[in-house]
C-alpha cells in the first residue's frame, strides 16, 4: 500500500546515513583488505608530495582571490562596504548604481507591501481561491501586481536612489574617513555626474508619484504628497543647515521613519487611500522607533568618522555601551507595545505570530556573539540574522491592518 511505501521509503533514508557510520561486518572488511591488497598506489616520494601539496595551495589560494574579486564585484552592484571601483562599464553606470545603494531598497520595497496589505484592498493570486479580499479576475490581479510593482519602483530605485546619491554627496568628506572606497571620494565620479543623477532620480520620482496618483483613482495626489514629504525629509538628512543626522535623536527618527512609515502609507494609497486610518497613521509613526534602532546599529560602524567631523550621532552622543541598550530597547519595546495594541483590539492570532518573531530578535541581541557582546564587530551578523523577523513582524501587523476593521 502506499502507506507501507512511505515507510519503507522513510525508513531506507534514516537507515541509509546510518549505515554510513557502522563499523563493516567480518565479509565486508576482509572484500575491503582484498581490494587495498591490489588497488593502494605506492607511496608518493617526500618531494612529489610536497610539490602536490604546494600545487594545491596555489589553486586555492587563486580560487579564494576570485571568489573574492567577484564578491567585491557583488558588494559594488549592491553599495556595500568593501565593494571594488569599477569605471570600465559604458556610461559609468555601475559606479552610478553604486551610488543610488540597491541594498537598502529591500526595506522600502518591503514596506509598499506592508501597506499594500494594510489596506484590504490588494489582490494576488491566492485571492481568486477564497482569502479576502476575493476576486474572480485574472486582469486585476494583475492589474495590481503592476500596481504594486510602480510603487515599489518609486520608493526604491528612485527616491530611495535619491536619497542615497545625495547622503553620499554631503557625507563626502565623512566617506573619505570611513569609506574611502565610495565612488565620490575615491574619485570614480565626477561633481557633474552625481547632481544630474541627483535630479533625475528626484525628478522622475516625482513625476512617477503624480502618474501613480492618477492610476490609483486618488482625488487628491496622496502619492505625491507622500513623495515630496519623504524627498523633503532626505534632504533635510543629508545637507546643511538642517542635516538632521548630525543631532541623534531627529536624524535618526526621521531615518526610521522613511524606512518604514512612508513606504507603507505608499503602498496603501495605492490600492485604498480613503481608507487610511488615523489608527494606521499612529502605528507606523510608533513603529518607526523600531527603525531608530536599526538605524544605530548603521551607525556603530562609523563612531570615529562620525566623532571626528563632529556628528552626534546616538554612538558618539552617549557612547557605544549605552547606545547599544537604547538600540536594543527601541526595538524591542516597540514590538512589544505593537504586539500589545493587535491584541488590545482582538487580533489576539496576529499578535501570538509577532511575539514569536520577537523573541529571535532577543536571543540574537542578547547570545554570545550578538549585538550587546560587541555591537561594532557583529553589527551585519545581527542585521543578517534578525533583520528577517523584524520585517516579518511589520508584514504581520499590516495584515493585522487589513484585517481588523476600524471605526
Amino acid at each position: 500500500s502506499m502507506n507501507s511505501y512511505a515507510k519503507t521509503l522513510a525508513a531506507a533514508c534514516l537507515l541509509a546515513p546510518a549505515a554510513g557510520f557502522a563499523p563493516p561486518h567480518a565479509g565486508h572488511r576482509a572484500s575491503i583488505q582484498a581490494a587495498n591488497k591490489w588497488t593502494l598506489p605506492a607511496r608518493p616520494s617526500a618531494s612529489v608530495a610536497s610539490w602536490r601539496l604546494s600545487a594545491t595551495e596555489t589553486e586555492a589560494e587563486t580560487n579564494l582571490e576570485e571568489l573574492e574579486e567577484e564578491n567585491s564585484d557583488i558588494r559594488q552592484l549592491l553599495g556595500f562596504r568593501g565593494a571594488t571601483t569599477d569605471t570600465a562599464a559604458p556610461f559609468n553606470w555601475k559606479i552610478r548604481l553604486q551610488l543610488t545603494k540597491p541594498g537598502t531598497w529591500v526595506p522600502l520595497i518591503w514596506g509598499v507591501a506592508c501597506g499594500a496589505a494594510a489596506s484590504g484592498n490588494y489582490h494576488a493570486i491566492w485571492n481568486m481561491f477564497g482569502d479576502a479580499p476575493t476576486t474572480d479576475s485574472w486582469s486585476e490581479v494583475t492589474e495590481d501586481t503592476f500596481k504594486a510593482m510602480g510603487a515599489m519602483f518609486l520608493s526604491g530605485p528612485l527616491l530611495t536612489g535619491f536619497t542615497q546619491t545625495i547622503n553620499d554627496w554631503y557625507d563626502r568628506d565623512l566617506d573619505a574617513i570611513n569609506e574611502p572606497y565610495r565612488p565620490i571620494p575615491s574619485g570614480a565620479i565626477s561633481k557633474t555626474e552625481v547632481i544630474s543623477q541627483i535630479w533625475f532620480l528626484l525628478l522622475a520620482g516625482l513625476g512617477l508619484s503624480l502618474k501613480l496618483d492618477q492610476w490609483a483613482g486618488n482625488d487628491w495626489p496622496v502619492i505625491f504628497s507622500i513623495a515630496v514629504f519623504g524627498s523633503l525629509v532626505s534632504y533635510g538628512y543629508s545637507a546643511p543647515p538642517l542635516k538632521f543626522k548630525q543631532e541623534g535623536w531627529q536624524g535618526t527618527y526621521a531615518l526610521g521613519a522613511s524606512y518604514i512609515a512612508l513606504p507603507w502609507w505608499c503602498g496603501h494609497a495605492m490600492f485604498n487611500a480613503g481608507s487610511i486610518s488615523p489608527q494606521e497613521i499612529v502605528l507606523t509613526v510608533l513603529y518607526s522607533l523600531a527603525g531608530v534602532g536599526i538605524a544605530i546599529v548603521n551607525d556603530f560602524k562609523s563612531v570615529e568618522g562620525d566623532r571626528e567631523l563632529g556628528m552626534n550621532s546616538l554612538p558618539v552622543a552617549f557612547g557605544i555601551d549605552t547606545a547599544k541598550y537604547i538600540c536594543v530597547g527601541t526595538i524591542d519595546f516597540t514590538q512589544l507595545g505593537v504586539a500589545y495594541y493587535l491584541y488590545s483590539i482582538g487580533e489576539l492570532q496576529y499578535a501570538l505570530i509577532l511575539m514569536g518573531l520577537i523573541v529571535p530578535q532577543m536571543f540574537f541581541q542578547f547570545a554570545p556573539g550578538g549585538l550587546i557582546e560587541d555591537p561594532v564587530a557583529n553589527d551585519v551578523s545581527y542585521q543578517g540574522k534578525a533583520q528577517p523577523f523584524l520585517v516579518f513582524g511589520i508584514l504581520t501587523t499590516a495584515l493585522a491592518v487589513g484585517h481588523h476593521a476600524f471605526n
